[in-house]
């Protein structure tokens, strides 16, 4: 495939400070790459899991606390994280990330910018993140507001209340936020209205400098929030309560840079399992999160899945071979409930379970935009509101579909691996946010599944 996109040389204190070509699962604005899969072959074998993405971006957006080089490995490749590395150059970061490597170096040893444009930003969500550690070691930021999946407005209000609660002058104006804190943050005690993992990561990024000690009231509890606290607490923050309803951050004149390694993804962990269990066969995870998952595993083995998890070696296995799943009811619920980011994988795995399943969404509002593309795959599914109604079927055929966002372009390739046929799935730059290698991983374990971009036909 010819590109589109050319290396990319940013530049400050006017010498290159990053040179490195988009991966190609980041080229979608030019190439519209397509997933083919035969599906009805079991999967058996092992898949080592990668980073978090969700810890991954939080943990970029920190290297901007301090001037001295954060360095992270076990950093998934994905269009996500080199789009947010492209963005930390945009501001002056040194970034040092070979294409390929597990391992990122970022240096923000002086900023050459404090605006993050709309270019950049509108690109994914989590690059909003950047708007609080610059105020707090600046005193100033501009940023535009983000975009990033169409699954509900999703609005950033939580994030600027925290901020105006430690001191910050905002103003939005003409789609960007623009922020200043003259004489710096002050710690505060700040109760969020509801659970916001977003607003809870980017108020403990902001108070790691602020004076005095901030209090976070209905916290996340999220795993990659202590991931996050963990490596601020390295670089010399001091976060206490991550993981639980309270966090406090005793806020200190500098930090440093240091090493970090970037948790193992749950939610690529569960997405693999669902597709073990869907497709039938033997897989073993490895590196796999397994005390994050406990609400996953429990659904899974009421489904009859057999799950059998080993928190020590890091390791889940999950065999199905031919036995009927049960139906099982579902609501998803801030951590440590079952993940809003799984069901629409665990849709697709209940589409194929003996009677009926009501999976309840409480999260995001309009989260069930892959129950239609399912129904093409010969799925009964009803969508009630929040709620979807998932009526087994005995088989899935094979079709053309199409993802309209992260989580619901993997639900289709659960799908397609179990279908009878051929599944075509189109618009894949949603799955490559999310899911690093995702081809290679599955045919390992003896999927037949390919890309083809419109230039390979």
């Amino acid at each position: 495939m010819g590109s589109c996109v050319a290396p990319v040389s940013l530049l400050a204190r006017n010498r290159p400070i990053c040179a490195f070509r988009l991966p190609r699962s980041a080229l979608y604005l030019c190439v519209m790459d397509r997933l083919i899969i035969t599906g009805g072959r079991k999967l058996n074998g092992t898949i080592a899991v990668s980073g978090a993405k969700n810890s991954a971006l939080k943990l970029m957006a920190a290297s901007l606390l301090t001037n001295e080089p954060l360095t992270l490995s076990n950093m998934p490749n994905l269009a996500d994280t080199r789009f947010l590395s492209q963005l930390l150059g945009v501001l002056g970061v040194e970034v040092f990330w070979p294409k390929g490597d597990s391992e990122c170096r970022l240096n923000a040893a002086e900023l050459t910018s404090t605006i993050a444009p709309y270019e950049q930003v509108r690109k994914m969500r989590a690059s909003f993140n950047v708007l609080g550690p610059m105020l707090a070691r600046y005193g100033h930021a501009t940023v535009s507001l983000p975009g990033g999946c169409a699954i509900g407005a999703r609005p950033v209000d939580l994030h600027l209340k925290a901020l105006e609660a430690l001191g910050a002058d905002l103003k939005v104006e003409e789609g960007y936020v623009k922020a200043a804190a003259i004489h710096g943050l002050k710690g505060a005690q700040i109760v969020f209205p509801f659970v916001s993992v977003g607003a809870t990561e980017h108020a403990m990024l902001a108070a790691t400098l602020a004076k005095g000690e901030t209090v976070l009231e209905n916290a996340a509890r999220e795993p990659e929030i202590a991931d996050l606290a963990d490596c601020l607490n390295k670089m010399g923050a001091k976060v206490s309560g991550a993981g639980t309803a309270t966090v406090r951050i005793e806020g200190v004149e500098r930090l440093n840079g240091t090493q970090h390694a970037v948790m193992a993804d749950r939610i690529e962990t569960g997405t693999y399992a669902m597709a073990a269990a869907a497709a039938g066969g033997d897989v073993v995870l490895e590196g796999a999160p397994v005390a994050a998952l406990g609400a996953m595993i429990a659904a899974m083995k009421e489904a009859g899945v057999k799950v059998d998890s080993d928190e020590a070696a890091a390791t889940i296995r999950i065999r199905r071979n031919g036995l009927a799943l049960n139906a099982v009811n579902i609501n998803t619920q801030p951590y440590p409930g079952f993940p809003t980011d799984l069901q629409a994988q665990f849709m697709a795995l209940m589409s194929l379970a003996d009677g009926t399943s009501i999976i309840r969404e409480t999260i995001f509002e309009n989260r069930f935009m892959h129950a239609p593309e399912l129904s093409r795959l010969g799925a009964d599914i009803q969508v009630r509101g929040q709620e979807a109604v998932v009526q087994g079927v005995a088989g899935l055929k094979g079709a053309p579909v199409m993802a309209t966002d992260l989580r619901a372009s993997v639900s289709l390739v659960i799908a397609g691996l179990a279908a009878e046929g051929e599944t075509e799935i189109s618009r894949i730059y949603h799955l490559d946010r999310g899911f690093e290698r995702l081809e290679e991983k599955l045919t390992g374990c003896g999927a037949d599944i390919k890309r083809l971009s419109d230039t390979e036909e």
